[in-house]
This record gives structure tokens, sequence and C-alpha cells, in this order.
């Protein structure tokens, strides 16, 4: 019976994903700080449906606990670490950045620490696609640039794909990082657009579009997401020793480390005022909207490659973004009975 470790589970994806692991059999340990940067009674409500299944058990404490994050990973014994815990959201970034250094840079590191000691079979990590920021070569793929993050959150989430390709090559920890782009569906985060904008449009206030409403995101459905990561589960980079290039075209596969990066997206950039109107037609109401200028930190368009992802697990997300939206707004209207 596996074993998989995983940060966050009180989180949107992290819940999903232990959810998913739990169908297939796995013993999940889940960590999570229940941190209030948005309702955590929607955390606890994840947590408790977790704890239902006797194959999961929990941690409270924050990864900047090193003793915590030790105790919980020595205790349990992981063949898998699955870190998905962070201070999440840009725009927060621009308002608190030490909270993101604090969880995603030194949180990061005792997560490593800990699968270091353990010498665990596989460390999954989860960054995101704003690690590309100025990039403007679309879509983006994991062998361009990333050198240039237009957020605090951003760099945060660069300096932990750096160290962790530190530690697989120091320690020959096989270590697979992962840039998610714009996940979406049941049971997100109150701080994302389409949680913010059904409930405005269900309570007829006003929601705010940025830039006018034109940009684009690559909504990746959670189920799909989910599916890429259990498949990665056991895609260990390679153990290399004076390798030469990648087998796959477009490999990320480290010639220095048993390191790699891999997109999680749809690869099918959204117009956002289209991403309106599909909750506007799940609603059945339309939206009073509120056009802004863009934030700064924000891009206007994100769009991933995941041909990699595919290459590697013979898949990639499919969902359609009508789709997706309206079980989201099923699932809204029947957690808030409305």
């Amino acid at each position: 019976m596996k074993r998989a470790l995983i940060t966050g589970t009180a989180g949107f994806i992290g819940f999903h994903l232990a959810r998913a692991l739990l169908d297939q059999g796995w013993q999940v340990q889940g960590f999570d700080g229940f941190t209030d940067y948005y309702d955590v009674r929607l955390k606890e409500r994840r947590h408790q449906m977790l704890l239902q299944s006797p194959g999961f058990a929990e941690t409270r404490a924050r990864l900047e606990d090193a003793e915590a994050v030790m105790a919980c990973a020595r205790g349990f014994g992981p063949d898998v670490i699955i870190h998905l815990a962070a201070q999440a959201g840009v725009r927060y970034s621009l308002e608190d950045p030490r909270a993101y250094v604090d969880a995603n840079v030194t949180g990061t590191f005792n997560v490593m620490e800990a699968a270091r000691e353990l010498g665990v079979e596989h460390l999954m990590m989860a960054s995101t696609s704003s690690v590309y920021g100025a990039n403007t070569e679309m879509p983006y793929a994991e062998t361009h640039k990333a050198d240039h993050p237009l957020t605090i959150y951003a760099a945060t989430k660069k300096a932990t794909e750096a160290m962790a390709h530190a530690y697989a090559h120091l320690h020959r920890l096989p270590t697979t990082m992962f840039r998610f782009f714009t996940v979406y569906g049941p049971w997100g985060r109150p701080d994302m657009a389409l949680f913010k904008f059904t409930r405005g449009i269900l309570e007829g206030t006003p929601i705010d579009i940025y830039n006018h409403g034109h940009m684009h995101r690559d909504f990746t459905y959670i189920d799909d997401l989910v599916a890429g990561l259990v498949a990665l589960t056991g895609i260990v980079p390679d153990q290399v020793e004076g390798r030469e290039g990648p087998g796959i075209e477009g490999d990320t596969l480290s010639p220095a480390a048993p390191y790699r990066i891999v997109n999680i997206g749809n690869s099918e950039p959204v117009r956002l005022l289209d991403f309106v109107e599909a909750i506007e037609e799940a609603t059945g109401r339309k939206a009073v909207r509120n056009l802004m200028e863009i934030q700064p930190g924000d891009v206007p368009k994100t769009w991933a490659d995941a041909g990699l992802l595919e290459a590697l697990t013979g898949a990639r997300p499919r969902t359609d973004f009508r789709t997706g939206v309206g079980r989201f707004v099923a699932w809204y209207r029947d957690y808030y009975g409305v």
C-alpha cells in the first residue's frame, strides 16, 4: 500500500488530490496550517470529508515549523511527499510579501529537508504558471526561460524550483515540479475569480473585471489537474549519472539531477469575458460588470504547452470551461443553499 504525505490537504487542490489517492487505496497523511487567508470553515469542511476515510490522518501545523514538519514525516514514513501548501494569491503578495517568503521559501525548505532525511521515492512540489512572468512567447513551455517574475509570489515559487534542483543534485532526491495554470472547480478558493464572480452574480453585486476584460487564462479543471498529478506520482525522474540529453522531445529532465518540471494546463486560453458569460449562462443571471485597469503583477495572458505532460502520462487536461463552470455553479448553489 502506497503512502503519501500531502501538504495543504485542507486547501482546494490538496483536498481533491487526497480524495483521489484515498479512492485508489493509498494511505494519506495530511498536513495543513488552516491559515485564515480565506474562510477557514471551508477548509474545516474539506478535512471533515477526508477524515471519513480510514486511510486519512491529519496534522495541523504551519510549514514554517520545521520540527512539526519533520515529526509528521518521520511518524508517517511516506513513499511520496506531495507539497501543495503555500501562501497563494498573486494580489495578496502586494500586501503581505513576508507571508510568501515565510511559507513558500522557508516552508518549502522544511519539506525538502524531511524528504532528504527520509529518502523518499519521489518528492513532488507545486510551482505556478506565474513564474513565466514577463515572458511573451506563447504557449508557455517548460523549456522557456522564467527569469523575470512580476510578483513576490512568482519569485518565491521560482526560488523553490531552484532550491529543489540543488537538493535533487546534491542528495539524489527524485523531484518533480509542476506548474499549475488557473485551476478551478468545486470546493475552489473564495479569492479566485470564478468564486467571486459567481457570488457577485448570484447576489446581484458588481464584479470587478480587470484590464476591461482583455485577459486570457488557461483555465484548468480540478479533476484534470488531479488526474495529471496522480499519474505523475509513478513517473519518477531518473537517477542519472552523466546523462546526455533528454529522451523525450521537450523533456525538462535535468542533465545534472533527477529533476523535472511539468506544466499542467488546459492548453486553451479563454477570454475573461467569455468566462463571465459562461457563469451567466450557468446561473441564469446577468453580471453587473465593473471594468477596471489591470492590476500590478498581472499578466494579460497565460497559455500552457502541455505536451510534456501528455508524453509522460498519455493524457492532458481536456474539460471545456463551460462544462467546468457549470459544475462549479451547481456545487456553489448546493453548498451555500442559493
